[in-house]
């Protein structure tokens, strides 16, 4: 029997003590709660958590591994600062990875997949009207379930952690910026949904690379 495709928005249930700090860290760097440059010490975050502290050096270790945190000898754990020239990098790994799973995604797309796109897309467009910042949750929602259909577990795992070391600058950059998002974000959207529904895996995988660039180079950091 076929197993069902699902995806979920939330952040997956917590199994493990480790697990829930990590869930709850990856929160709050996401959200710009903890941001790029602050300490952060496992006591402090045990105390608002409830637990010991083991469970939260192991997610420091993770997050560290990841990319989102920079361990230092006796300073503990900090945000990680990225500047110009990292997020570029970001962007262009961005490209390359959104974009392989995208053409290893198409043998998976089917019409609930498109209902639930079209869904996404509309809770983005009703944002982007109301100049709310939530649009960026939706648009990573958007991104991670296009690319979550490649059904590969490591590829998934980078591209999510890509977009967490990200969230914190778009956020700053979204607060501050009279039009943060232009029209052409939308349509370019709106295409890559219809590129889906054509089946060409190399065109979306061609169109997911220049829509990632494309963002970059409107961004005021890149």
């Amino acid at each position: 029997m076929k197993k069902e495709f699902y995806y979920s928005y939330e952040e997956p249930a917590s199994s493990t003590a480790e697990e829930e700090a990590y869930c709850y860290i990856l929160k709050r760097i996401r959200h710009g709660d903890y941001q790029p440059g602050d300490r952060l010490k496992a006591e402090d975050i045990a105390k608002s958590i409830d637990m010991s502290r083991m469970p939260i050096r192991e997610a420091f270790r993770r997050l560290s591994a990841e990319g989102l945190l920079v361990m230092r000898p006796n300073r503990g754990a900090s945000v990680c600062v990225l500047n110009k020239s990292d997020i570029e990098e970001i962007f262009e790994i961005r490209a390359v990875l959104e974009g392989l799973a995208l053409r290893l995604a198409i043998p998976n797309f089917n019409l609930h997949v498109s209902s639930e796109l079209e869904r996404l897309l509309e809770r983005m467009d009703y944002a982007q009207q109301a100049g709310d910042i939530e649009w960026l949750t939706h648009h990573r929602h958007f991104h991670e379930y296009l690319c979550s259909l490649c059904k590969r577990e490591r590829l998934m795992r980078q591209i999510r952690s890509l977009h967490t070391a990200l969230e914190p600058y778009l956020r700053v950059w979204f607060i501050n910026s009279e039009n943060p998002i232009g029209k052409d974000v939308h349509r370019e959207h709106m295409e890559i949904l219809e590129a889906m529904k054509g089946g060409d895996p190399y065109f979306v995988e061609n169109m997911m690379q220049r829509h990632i660039q494309t963002t970059s180079a409107h961004l005021p950091f890149c």
